[in-house]
């Protein structure tokens, strides 16, 4: 076979777009950052203390989606945590504020384009686990899709990766063991679980949380996995981490407002953070 019949087809404009914003934003500074965060509902406070930093509002980035949902700063903020080059994007946008799942994941292979090889993904969620207790971190071990479609629906770009990528250990596991040791050294109240996914916004009846425990999810949430299945896909080890900011329907007897989410946020705000500061430079050097 000829050298032109080997050759990859031409990118698609997805990767094209991503290549665009990723240039646009290493312009902005002369790091060149190895390990992403994603800062979910409440948790954004971490970005607020790196100093020194390149501050990006999405709106400024080409092709970038813009974040619109509550506590999502909707800021790429680009600095060093103890000396480990770091993007960190303050908010995220989700499939229930209108996206399309392309562009769900799009800041994600933004980020692989940057050069990112390691992700720490973070959410706030309801605690389906009788075990949790509302402000607690728990360490992701695995996940259950229930948002009815997939990232990776559609023509596959082979410059992203392969057609059928394995979710085996999507979920780091050296990377769990590094966040509850640390956490564990920090006195934080740490657990591990599986996330399940839907597609919100209204949060889920009483009903719908007893069939996620049965199925055996531990955790609930609107965001997360289309994130780590294109992380999958794009080759990037990935470590998840949820705050039980409330309860989900049913375990307490009371309603489940945005602002008990955001409250909560605040009041783990400096166990969050500290647990981020210990676990990066870990990270950084378990990179693949």
């Amino acid at each position: 076979m000829s050298a032109a019949g080997t050759a990859k087809p031409k990118p698609s404009q997805d990767f094209v777009r991503a290549e665009v914003a990723a240039k646009f934003i290493l312009r902005k500074t002369k790091l060149r950052p190895s390990i992403g965060l994603v800062l979910g509902s409440g948790l954004g406070a971490f970005a607020n203390e790196i100093p020194g930093a390149a501050r990006i509002d999405y709106k400024s980035i080409p092709n970038f989606p813009r974040s619109t949902a509550i506590g999502h700063a909707g800021r790429m903020v680009i600095g060093k945590v103890a000396d480990v080059p770091v993007a960190v994007m303050q908010g995220r946008v989700h499939f229930y504020e209108g996206y399309s799942m392309r562009e769900v994941v799009f800041p994600m292979r933004v980020m692989s384009r940057m050069g990112i090889r390691a992700v720490i993904l973070t959410n706030a969620a309801g605690g389906i686990s009788t075990n949790f207790n509302q402000g607690c971190l728990v360490v992701l071990r695995d996940h259950i899709n229930l948002q009815g479609t997939n990232p990776l629906i559609g023509p596959n770009d082979e410059h992203f990766g392969e057609r059928f990528p394995d979710m085996t250990q999507v979920y780091w596991k050296p990377y769990q063991a590094v966040a509850l040791r640390e956490g564990k050294r920090l006195g934080i109240e740490m657990y591990e679980g599986i996330y399940a996914a839907l597609t919100g916004p209204s949060y889920e009846t009483p009903a719908e949380i007893r069939y996620l425990r049965g199925i055996g999810a531990d955790l609930v949430g609107m965001s997360t996995v289309p994130e780590v299945i294109a992380a999958a896909h794009l080759g990037i080890r990935v470590l998840g981490i949820s705050c039980v900011t409330n309860m989900a329907a049913g375990i307490l007897d009371q309603p489940i407002t945005s602002e008990e989410v955001m409250e909560t946020g605040e009041r783990v705000k400096a166990d969050f953070v500290a647990l981020l500061r210990a676990v990066i430079p870990r990270v950084g050097e378990d990179l693949p």
